[in-house]
């Protein structure tokens, strides 16, 4: 039993707690044994939590033996926390030696509104230092690995949380999206990752990359599941001053409308300039069908140009590093974290202590983006890089004004292997080209499995407007559906066995 619970959804999950066929903490140490058994392998995690998992769940079971109606549509329901997000009774490191075993004073309030629905945290996963990465490699405290094949990349910065959800660890996770760090990680590992509108999920207590780029959001198996969560974790917060004060769109219902399979009406874009040249031909294989996929749903597919999101990659890359610097001068050795005494004087201490505690990836975006902000260059980089950003919101402003949703591949790769980016930093940035332009423009986005591309996942990106991810979550919902219906079952139960077992 405890080896089927794991392979279960979250929504699965969610009714068999509620409606007592099995226990919250039945649930909790079924995903522990899993962690136990097959994260040696995997490394999603960075710290598993088990005493205060099995606790939460165990207030669950007695809430619910009481008779008290349940939390929230997932009280019960195991998550893997990106170890980004702060929390009082774990470590938070950011991935990061710099705050290797630091302890917050308070919670994020996506931690807290996690908490406060019942959802069981069984740990923080693994991730690039400071959310800098596309594969997890740059973690400080070693590589995640891809279950799919566990020699390649899971993606970055949130290839723990994507590889938890792939190796059946959690059924459902957090992460962080500031060029594609959800998104990418869903697409090479067969799952599903969103990343909402910016402001639709507060951002405090959220360790900052870049302030103006960064994005939580919800990691599942499913599309509907990750519904489920994005309510949980969505709406305003005064806490967040880039909060938006609105209500979270009705993406539960959306999604459960889109399984009905019925597209008919909705116009889907398709981005002349994303999944062409430079795209992986399975990747571009396994677009074409999800185009024709679609068609068959009754969709209307239109050709939409962007053509300024080719200038998207340069953009990002200065105003990235740019907020980058900014935020991490305040990791100074004199207010929390790593400090290395070596010196007479503050600043020697300071620098011993950056210079120790920040890996090679962290001190590259750094030095790019103080040389961008530097007198004499501001206006020639990080302002032009500004006014590309505004013309890419244009561009995106005038391709909703054709259609509904707008689609791409969500990369132009599938997982690549471990080493092999890692000395090539423009190789490595290259895996965001198709994520970056909705971050860029804080629209909402997310990537859907789309079959198999020489074995391994890719995953389609299906774009919508600033509060639109109610007819994201029902098209990518649909497509879901129709795919699983052709290929005789969802395509995570493809995933190669591991070491603990079926995976």
């Amino acid at each position: 039993m405890s080896a089927e619970l794991t392979r279960l959804t979250a929504a699965e999950l969610a009714e068999k707690i509620h409606t007592r066929e099995v226990s919250a903490v039945e649930v909790a140490q079924a995903h522990l044994d899993r962690v136990a058994a097959v994260d040696g392998e995997v490394h999603a995690f960075l710290h598993v939590a088990t005493d205060a998992a099995l606790a939460s769940a165990a207030m669950v079971d007695e809430g619910l033996a009481a008779g008290t109606a349940p939390a929230s549509p997932l009280a019960g329901v195991p998550l893997a926390l990106k170890d980004v997000f702060t929390t009082l009774d774990m470590p938070t490191t950011a991935g990061s030696k710099i705050l290797e075993g630091w302890r917050p004073p308070y919670d994020a309030t996506v931690t807290s509104r996690l908490r406060s629905a019942g959802i069981t945290i069984l740990g923080k996963t693994n991730m690039d230092e400071f959310a800098m990465g596309s594969s997890t490699e740059y973690s400080a405290y070693g590589v995640t690995r891809n279950p799919w094949d566990t020699s390649r990349v899971p993606g970055g910065s949130g290839g723990g949380s994507a590889a938890a959800l792939a190796s059946f660890q959690a059924p459902l996770a957090i992460g962080t999206d500031t060029g594609g760090s959800i998104r990418q990680p869903a697409a090479f590992t067969g799952t599903v990752g969103v990343k909402p509108t910016y402001g639709g999920v507060s951002r405090y207590g959220l360790i900052a990359c870049a302030s103006s780029l960064d994005q939580g959001g919800p990691c599942a198996r499913t599309v509907l599941d990750a519904a489920l969560l994005h309510e949980v974790i969505g709406g305003y917060d005064p806490l967040d001053s880039t909060s938006i004060d609105e209500r979270v769109p009705s993406v539960v219902e959306a999604a459960r409308l889109g399984t009905s399979g019925d597209l008919s009406g909705l116009r889907v874009g398709v981005v002349r300039e994303l999944g062409g040249e430079g795209y992986q031909a399975g990747v571009r294989a396994s677009y074409e069908e999800a185009l024709r996929q679609l068609e068959k749903l009754g969709a209307e597919l239109v050709e939409v140009s962007c053509p300024h999101f080719e200038y998207g990659l340069a953009a990002y890359y200065l105003i990235l590093p740019s907020e980058v610097s900014s935020n991490l001068a305040r990791f100074d050795a004199m207010r929390y974290g790593l400090r290395v005494d070596k010196g007479a004087s503050a600043e020697e201490v300071m620098a011993a202590t950056r210079e120790a505690g920040f890996g090679p990836e962290v001190k590259r975006r750094i030095m790019l983006g103080t040389y961008a902000l530097s007198s004499g260059y501001y206006d020639a980089y990080y302002g032009q890089a500004q006014k590309v950003r505004t013309l890419i919101s244009r561009d995106f402003a005038a391709a909703f004004g054709q259609a509904d949703v707008l689609v791409s591949p969500a990369t132009p790769t599938t997982a690549f292997p471990i080493g092999d980016k890692v000395d090539d930093p423009l190789a490595m940035y290259l895996n965001d080209l198709a994520t970056i332009p909705t971050n860029l423009a804080g629209t909402a986005a997310l990537s859907v499995p789309s079959g198999l591309a020489d074995g391994l996942p890719v995953g389609l990106q299906v774009m919508a407007p600033a509060l639109g991810e109610a007819v994201m979550y029902r098209v990518a919902a649909a497509y879901e559906a129709a795919r699983q219906a052709e290929d005789g079952g969802p395509l995570i139960n493809r995933v190669p066995s591991l070491p603990g077992g079926v995976a």
